[in-house]
Formats: C-alpha cells, structure tokens, sequence
C-alpha cells in the first residue's frame, strides 16, 4: 500500500481506471445511486440476521451430536422452563402465596401451546398417587421382613394385654412413625419436601408455579411471546390483590435464554456503537478534516452493509463466534479507506485537481490495497478449513467482507469525495498568496494531520541497535515462555467464563437456583436420551450404571440415571398383598395400644387403600409422567442422566468425561443409543476447535509467506517481512504468557488472523524503503509509518471495542487480537526500521573504515 511521494504526467493511469474516474466525478450522483440501492437492499437482508447463541450453533448440522439434540427437542413435550416465583414478607401468610399460585395456575393453563405446555405449583397430585403406594416401592424382602416384626409385636401386644408376656428383656422393639416409615423406605425428606405438595421454601416465604413451555428457550422472538403471554395471565391474577405483600418475579432457562439473547443484541449495539465512535475519533485525529471522516464513514458503512447483506443470503445466521464481526469487518475494511484517502489527500495538497487526484489515488493503490485485501481474506479464509462451524463462519463472512470493503471503496469513495468537494473544495498550499498567515498555516496544518510516524521515526534514529537486539531477544524469549505454556495446558476449562457476565442478572441467577431447589427441577443440567423402544430403557440404564459404578469415586461420571419406569415398581402384587397384612396388623396394634393415635394419623396415610392395585406407566398422573412424555404422547422412552452435583456443570473437564459416558451405547442386542446435550456439544466444540486449528494457522502462514514472497520476488526485502512478522508474532506469544490468558473456541481466532492483517503493516514500510532506497527506513516510518499506524489503530479499536463486550468469550478474543495487532504494529515501525538502518549505519562505518575517502559521511 505505498503511497508515492508526488504524481507526475508520464504516469498515467491505465485505460480503463482513467474512465472510472472520470464517471466517478462527472456522475458521481448516478453512480452513489447505484450503490446506495444496492445497500438498501444489503441492510434489509442484514436486518434479518438472527443470532444464534447456543453452543450447537458453532458446530455443523451434520454433527451427530446436533442431529440428536434437534431429534431429542422435536420428540420432547416440554423444552424450557419459567419459574413465576411468589414471594411473601414477613406478614404475608402462606395460604395467600398458595391461593395466589392456584389462581396462576388455573389462569396461565388456559393459555394454549406452544406458549405453555404445561402449568403446576406443587406435586399434589403425585402426592395424592404416590403416598399411599409409598410401601410399594421398597424392595420385596424388606417388605416380608417388616410383616414379621409387626407380627412379633402385634403378639407381643396381645400377650401383653392378656399379662401373659414371660420375658420383658425379649419384647420387639415398640412401634412408632418414625420406624415404620423407615422400614417402608420413607425419609423425612417425604413429608417435609413439598408442603402440602406445593412448591414452597421451608420457610413458607416463596411458593413457585412451574411452566413447562415448548419454545427453546434461545429463541428470542417465541420466547418473548411466550413470556409476554405468561405475564399477561399474572397480571390478570394480580396476585397482590390477594395480599399486597406478595411479589412476583420470573426465572428458569426460557428466562434466562431469552435474557442472554437480548443481552446479546444489546451488546451487538453497544459493542458497534463504541468502535464506530473509536474508529471515526482517530481517524479524525489523523486527517482533522470532517469531510474525510464523513466520506470514509459513509464509505465503510456500505462496505459492512454489503458484507453483512451477503451474510444473510450463505451462511443466514449470525453466532457467539461471527455476531460482533461488524466492527472487525469495520475496522479492518476501513484501511482501504485510509490509504485511498492518503494519495488523494496528498496529491490535491500538491496542486492536483480533483478529477486529476482520484486518477492518481487509482493508480498510486489499487494494486497494493488489493494485494492487502487479498492476504486479509485469505488469513480469515484459512478459518474455513476447520469443521468448527464457529471459525468457518467467522473466516467466509470476514474473508469475504475485506474484498467487498475493498471493491465499495475503489467505486463509492471517489464519487464520495466529488460530492463532498463541491461543496467545499480542497485547496492546494499557497493558494491565494495567503502562504504565510495564520490562517494558512492552521489550514496547512489541517491538511497534513497529525504525524503519527514521527515518534516511532525519532526513537529508532536514536537508538537503532538497542531497539533491534531487544525486540529480536524479546520475540525469542516469548517463543521459549510459549512452549512452557502450551505444555501447562492453557485452555479455559471454566464455562462461566465464556458466557455473558451475569452480574448484571445476579438477581435472576438468584430466583433460578432458590425455584429450581424448592420444585426439584433439574433444567438444562439434566441430558435427556430418548430411545428408540421403551424396551431398551433398562438395558441402556444397566449399561450406564456399569460405566459409573466402574468410575473411581473422584472421577464418577454422573449421579443418577431417572426413567419413568423408576414410578411403576416390580413385584406389585406380591407387595400389595404385603401392605394389606401390614395394614391390618398395623391397625390391630393400633387397636390396643401399641401405636398412639397420632403416629397411627400419619402412617395411614401412606398404607393402601381399599382395592389397590398393580399400576403401570400409563396409570401414572399426568404430572408425575410429563417430564417423560414425548410430544405425541408416548410414555417411557425418555432417560435422564443428572450430575454428580451443580457445582461441576461448568467445569469443562468434567463434561468431557459425562459426555464420554453416554455419547453412544451398545446395548446387549447390538442396537446403539445415543445421546446428546450440553455436555456432549460442548465436548464436540472443543474436539472440532482443537482438530482445526492447526491446520488454519498452517494455511494462514503458507498464504501469508506466498503473498510477501510474490509481492518482493523473493528478493531480500521478502525476508525482512517475515523477519518483521515472526518478532510481532513472538511479542504476542510473550505477552499471552506474561498475561496468562487462557485460550478458547473464540479467542484462538486471534492466532491464524494475526499472520495476515499483522504482516500487512511490515509491507508497507520495507515498500517503502525498497523505492527510498538507502537511509530510506526513517522517511518510510514517518510518512508512510503514519497511515500505517491509523490503519493498525483502526483494526485495534474495532477488537478494543470487542474487549469491553459483556460475553466474556467476546472480549477475550477482542483482547488476544488487540496483543497480536500491539506486537506486530510495534514490530513494524520499531524493530524493522531499526534493524535496517543498524545494518546500514555499519555498512557505512565499515565502508568509510575501509576507504574513508570512498565513502563521504552522510
């Protein structure tokens, strides 16, 4: 991208860029016509991006992990949840929490699907089913073994009551409530963990209705009505009708998916909004001309538009990986800009007309501005390599936004400046005579900008050796601190840390841990499996339960496996006709006095019934089956595998080892059942990030080689170059240690990107020292250097702007890429200029040395 120091007649531009121009400013309107209706129709397709934040979108469609999680969505009834949580204060009773839950419940289950499934604020029906079958469920000798100890008591009772009992020592042990809902199996836990089986917290304060909804819940425009429909029907209730302390919020995962989308999308707008105001400040800072920023302003706004139009109709969806790309397209696109406008700058600074300057900026950029946009979009294409949707997505709409970019300049920004010219056109210096007054010389000083070379050109005058030998020993010493690292394993294996900082929603995190512990809900820690046959359920849980009880005790790699078919209890039968003797003998010890009435209150209720008996899945209350129920109904296919505990679901190295256990299992009669989730997406994301970048990052370095060695022939200066470009890389691998940043499916984009666009600026200045000749490094880095530094602050400014994001994947990547553009800018007007004029001065020193007469001092 060398800009050349003056344009002469004799080199005129081709043909064909000549008429270009020429239309550009004689016609500029018609053709800022064309375009502008071209990006119309670019932002309207743009427009309809929809962003896509689940993990299963940065992996292809045709992953079997992904096919099985659509498989397992479509076949379950209910996807997401919302917690309406009710909470009283100290005055407010727990009858009002409950009748205002039963209202909500009665109101919000009038409300059809696919907004609401299903509507619950307690488990009273199941408690209704399940208490007195409570005994069914204990093993069948426990069972025999409890009717012969009540019998032993029950003739204790009866020896006792006749004064015949010959041995007190030898007496059964007495009978209470409490023993017999231990032999029965009942834990304390039974009776106390649903009040009245309603959803409330011990304390009675919170009482939660559950809403079991089949919308995902990352989907934002079903999602936001399915919530808006649900709050309407609360706010017909009005719950603080039924006591004015009642307060209602909301939570669960339809929630808080529909939260972090709009997290998102707002950090969309914030995230753009700041780099655009960084980006449009320096380069003002740069020319302090407004009407290059509003012409290169407008200019990158059709660029981005175009990118992102064409988004739209390939890839159609934005991710976590390719939805902040709009200001790294802008920033990197916006160079083309800054290089045009250089030349043209310069050229009608020099007395060039305006026709006669966008002639010359043609002519003096078109090839190294291509030359660049191509080793750009080859640094982002290499990405495209990878089966990592999250990279291929990021390197086509990258690659191809730095050719759109560079096309959209080279056709609007000329008529741009024509327009912009004609209402105040730019003046050559000296014009008027007015050389030497104030005003000129502030008008001249307009025109020139601020010299952003001039520092970096002063430092390496001063001290060139210094500079060269300590960023050479600085570039080596970060290569040998990476090997250390790498072998240190510096991958973020917290999950927390690559999501949306939920500070901003502690509150929410807050109501969706205490809703989840007061209904037992497990959310989206639990994996589903859905099998093919009901038949296969027990094998495949017998097969599960080997993997675990197999896993040594640190390392287990899930707690339970739940099917429905844990509610139908084997041997029914045989136990009903248990349960009833018991419950006879029960009520004969009862009889005389061998059970209080009290204890007899509480433990009737969980003996049979009049007529009970055996039961299946498709007895079972709608309630109790619903979680296991598929959308058309069926009953029993589904199994859900749960964590040893919450703490662990965001340790990235634990999902690899769930996701190990039932990615796939061969039952005994050959047949494969597979799983999918959380925990197996995210261990495919990482296989795929891992499988993928090496070949990326070798295939951004050949391009980035083949490019500089064309570009210079080969010749010594090619060497340079790469020599610029292995110190910025090795300056950035020290500061990634010295900061220990943790890598990740995201920010590892930083790594093969930074080979092109980081080479780019080495380009520059070793061009411009190869036309200056010898002692040319200073005058490269204060002229050329300055449009260099703009077009590096541009691109850091955009990924600067990716730091302060509130994803914290984002901003890692927004941090490793600004360390990469630091390094290699610094590379570039530092070590490299210094390197060549350290070589030259002891040239010349040796030269003069060796025939002081020969060589005149300079």
């Amino acid at each position: 991208m060398t800009i050349h120091d003056e344009a002469t007649d004799d080199q005129a531009p081709p043909h064909g860029l000549r008429l270009l121009a020429r239309m550009q400013v004689r016609h500029p309107l018609a053709v800022l016509g064309c375009m502008g209706a071209i990006t119309v129709v670019a932002v309207w397709l743009a427009f309809g991006l929809e962003v896509r934040t689940g993990f299963e979108s940065l992996l292809p469609d045709d992953r079997p992990s992904v096919q099985e999680l659509k498989r397992v969505a479509a076949r379950t009834a209910g996807v997401s949840t919302l917690f309406v949580v009710l909470q009283g204060g100290q005055g407010t009773p727990v009858s009002a929490l409950r009748k205002a839950a039963d209202e909500l419940v009665e109101e919000i289950g009038k409300i059809e699907p696919p907004w609401v499934g299903s509507v619950e604020d307690g488990v009273q029906e199941a408690r209704r089913f399940l208490m007195p079958r409570a005994g069914l469920f204990a093993d069948l000798p426990a069972l025999e073994k409890v009717h012969h100890d009540l019998v032993e008591r029950y003739e204790y009772e009866v020896a006792k009551a006749m004064d015949a009992v010959l041995d007190e020592d030898a007496a059964p042990p007495p009978v209470d409530r409490k023993t017999i809902e231990a032999d029965l199996g009942i834990t304390p836990e039974t009776r106390t963990r649903y009040p009245d089986g309603y959803y409330q917290s011990q304390d009675g304060h919170t009482v939660v209705v559950a809403v079991r909804s089949k919308v995902m819940s990352n989907d934002l425009e079903l999602g936001t009505e399915a919530i808006r429909r649900i709050q309407e029907a609360v706010d017909r209730v009005n719950p603080a009708r039924i006591d004015p302390g009642i307060e209602v919020a909301y939570s669960g995962d339809l929630e808080t998916g529909v939260s972090e989308y709009r997290d998102v999308h707002r950090d969309l707008t914030t995230v753009g909004e700041l780099g655009a105001l960084l980006i449009i400040g320096v380069v003002f800072l740069y020319y302090l001309r407004m009407r290059a920023v509003l012409a290169m302003v407008l200019n990158i706004a059709v660029g981005v538009a175009w990118s992102f139009g064409l988004t739209r109709l390939t890839v159609g969806t934005l991710n976590v990986a390719t939805g902040f790309l709009f200001t790294i397209v802008a920033g990197n696109g916006i160079n083309f800009s800054i290089i045009f406008m250089a030349r043209f700058l310069e050229a009608r600074r020099l007395g060039a007309s305006l026709e006669r300057g966008i002639h010359i900026a043609h002519r003096d950029t078109w090839v190294p501005t291509l030359a660049s946009a191509v080793a750009a979009s080859a640094a982002y294409g290499s990405l495209f390599v990878s089966e990592f949707r999250g990279f291929r997505d990021f390197g086509l709409i990258g690659g191809a936004g730095m050719i759109l970019c560079w096309g959209v300049t080279y056709v609007t920004l000329p008529s741009i400046l024509a327009v912009v010219e004609r209402m105040v056109p730019i003046r050559g210096r000296g014009v008027g005579g007015e050389r030497g007054t104030i005003w000129q010389r502030f008008r001249d000083r307009m025109d020139s900008g601020v010299a952003f070379g001039q520092p970096f050109a002063a430092l390496v005058e001063r001290a060139p050796r210094t500079i060269f030998a300590v960023g050479t020993a600085l570039a080596i010493a970060g290569f040998v601190a990476l090997v250390g690292y790498v072998q240190s394993d510096p991958m973020e294996y917290d999950l927390s840390q690559l999501r949306n900082d939920p500070g901003h929603r502690i509150e929410e995190v807050r109501l969706t841990r205490l809703a989840e512990d007061v209904t037992g809900y497990v959310g989206s820690d639990g994996m589903a499996i859905v099998t093919d046959r009901v038949e296969q359920v027990e094998p495949l849980r017998t097969a599960l339960n080997a993997i675990r009880d197999a896993a040594p005790e640190s390392e287990k790699p899930f707690d339970k496996v739940h099917a429905l078919q844990d509610y139908v209890p084997a041997d029914q039968p045989a136990k009903i006709a248990l349960m009833e003797k018991i419950q006879l003998v029960l009520r004969r010890i009862h009889q005389h006095r061998g059970l209080s009435d009290e204890d007899w209150d509480d433990v009737k209720d969980f003996l049979p019934g009049e007529g009970q008996k055996p039961f299946g899945m498709a007895d079972l209350p709608d309630a109790m089956a619903r979680p296991f129920t598929e959308s058309d109904g069926t009953r029993g296919r589904i199994v859900y595998i749960s964590p040893i505990n919450a703490d662990v679901i965001n340790d990235a190295r634990y999902l690899f080892r769930w996701a190990d256990s039932y990615r796939e299992t061969v039952l005994p009669d050959g047949s494969v059942v597979r799983g999918s989730g959380r925990a197996v997406i995210y261990a495919d994301m990482w296989s795929a990030v891992l499988a993928g970048i090496p070949p990326a990052v070798i295939c951004s370095l050949l391009a980035t080689l083949l490019a500089v060695v064309l570009a210079f022939r080969g010749r010594l200066a090619s060497m340079m170059v790469l020599g610029a470009l292995a110190v910025g890389v090795g300056w950035m691998a020290g500061l990634l240690v010295l900061l220990q940043v943790k890598l990740n499916f995201l920010n590892f984009i930083a790594l093969p990107i930074t080979f092109g666009i980081g080479v780019d600026y080495a380009v520059n200045i070793v061009q411009r020292c190869v036309q200056e000749g010898t002692g040319g490094a200073l005058k490269a880095v204060r002229q050329t250097g300055g449009a260099v530094i703009l077009c590096s602050l541009t691109t850091m400014l955009g990924y600067i702007a990716l730091a302060g994001s509130m994803n914290m994947a984002v901003g890692s990547l927004g941090m490793a890429a600004v360390l990469g553009e630091v390094a290699c800018l610094l590379a570039a007007v530092l070590v490299l200029p210094a390197g060549i004029l350290w070589w030259e001065r002891r040239a010349t020193a040796i030269a003069r040395a060796a025939d002081p007469a020969a060589t005149p001092e300079k």
